[in-house]
């Protein structure tokens, strides 16, 4: 038995030298392949493409020539009768000029008559003959206005010319159901004493108010 396994532990020692042999041969190898360059000049070609040169053309822009309108057609002609004769006037550049003579010029226009002025303020008012009683007695209240039960108060103005006549009545305050002209109509019926400044009568506006009421 013991000669059997002495031969196995020899092969077993020699095994580990060969392979520390053959690694250290391998690394001693690739050391020295490293260091060497294999490649030779030949190998390495160096290929150089030229590139292509692309020229750049001038575009010349092309022009579009305007042609100018026609020009307008000559007028026809028309044909003048031999007959017609035609005359310039003549006009007489001698005649003398008199810069003494009076001008004639038109009659200046009649003058405006002047419209005596309205005062609204004066010494003395206008005032109604009789009074309010004279003025209500010339009214007749509206059966229109009576049936529907108005009231109220009506403010006229109006112009007291020098003679104590009413002119242009206007309505400031209006009640309506016909008691604006009942209070009109009433106005001028009534005959009022001229206003007065500075001693003469004289044109004033006037305002009057009147009271419309339905006795209960």
């Amino acid at each position: 038995m013991l000669e059997r396994k002495k031969p196995e532990a020899d092969l077993r020692k020699s095994y580990t030298v060969y392979m520390q042999l053959g690694l250290v041969a391998a690394l001693g190898i690739l050391l020295i392949l490293f260091k060497v360059d294999i490649r030779s000049e030949s190998d390495i070609v160096l290929q150089t493409v030229e590139q292509e040169t692309v020229k750049m053309e001038e575009i010349e822009q092309t022009r579009q020539d305007v042609k100018p309108p026609p020009p307008p057609r000559p007028p026809v002609p028309v044909a003048v009768p031999n007959d017609e004769v035609i005359e310039d006037d003549i006009l007489d550049l001698d005649a003398e000029i008199d810069l003494d003579a009076p001008l004639e010029l038109p009659p200046p226009p009649p003058p405006a008559e002047e419209e005596p002025d309205i005062f609204v303020v004066v010494e003395k008012r206008p005032e109604i003959k009789g009074g309010m009683k004279a003025l209500y007695k010339y009214i007749v209240y509206p059966e229109i206005a009576r049936k529907a039960g108005i009231e109220g108060r009506v403010i006229l103005e109006f112009v007291v010319d020098e003679r104590g006549k009413v002119s242009n009545v206007k309505v400031l305050r209006s009640v309506g159901g016909g008691l604006d002209e009942a209070a009109i109509s009433a106005v001028k019926k009534v005959k009022f004493t001229p206003g007065m400044q500075r001693g003469r009568p004289v044109k004033v506006r006037y305002t009057l108010p009147v009271t419309f009421k339905l006795s209960s």
